[in-house]
């Protein structure tokens, strides 16, 4: 998993509530469990004007020009601004690894589905909660501004804006050292693998019938 320390990117602005992971990723495209490929069917229903299909040729489908993501000014963008509950719906992982594999490595929104907010860390994306007031005004400096970035910083856990507005985030210590490090539930179990071996080495002597292959 890609460690995440700080992070400057274009702001692309989804401007609606309770998006759930089933319109982010809809369900005919969960037909792997890779975690790459699903980034030309991120918000398939919002970006195309067909019915997409699984294994389709995205790039000669019709878009629709009226979708954020679709338009030109947004089209490098890295961090997802979001409104109240996003990621709501099914659990399926494959939300946050459509959203990484599309580009963005941030979504900011004023609340998260839980299940939805804790895959993102475990795939590497963060996910900031900054009161809706704040993201208010995220969202209308974004549609101000062509090529509006904000600056995050996750070991000060602050997001700052072009004009040097500084807003402060919470996030759980154990995460933070996960994405810091880029640490998944595998990596974290390997960073204690000497003590592993230790203990399978002294387990092997004391409990040798376990380890009987029958060979």
């Amino acid at each position: 998993m890609r460690a995440f320390t700080q992070h400057q990117g274009v702001v692309a602005p989804l401007d609606r509530s309770n998006v759930d992971t089933d319109m982010i990723i809809p369900k005919q495209f969960l037909k792997s469990i890779k975690r790459s490929g699903f980034g030309p069917n991120l918000f398939d229903e919002l970006r195309y004007l067909d019915e997409g299909k699984p294994d389709q040729d995205c790039s000669q489908r019709p878009l629709n020009p009226d979708f954020v993501l679709n338009q030109p000014r947004y089209q490098s963008a890295s961090v997802l601004l979001a409104r109240t509950n996003f990621g709501c719906g099914s659990s399926r992982e494959h939300a946050p690894w459509a959203l990484d594999d599309f580009g963005f490595r941030v979504i900011i929104a004023p609340s998260f589905a839980d299940i939805f907010y804790n895959n993102c860390f475990k795939n590497g994306l963060l996910p900031i909660v900054l009161e809706e007031s704040v993201v208010d005004q995220l969202f209308a400096e974004t549609e101000q501004q062509e090529g509006y970035q904000l600056a995050i910083d996750l070991d000060a856990r602050t997001v700052t804006t072009p004009g040097g507005d500084t807003f402060g985030f919470e996030v759980d210590d154990f995460r933070r050292h996960c994405l810091l490090n880029g640490l998944d539930d595998i990596g974290v179990t390997l960073e204690d693998a000497d003590l592993i071996r230790d203990y399978e080495s002294k387990r092997r002597q004391s409990a040798p019938w376990l380890f009987n292959t029958g060979n």
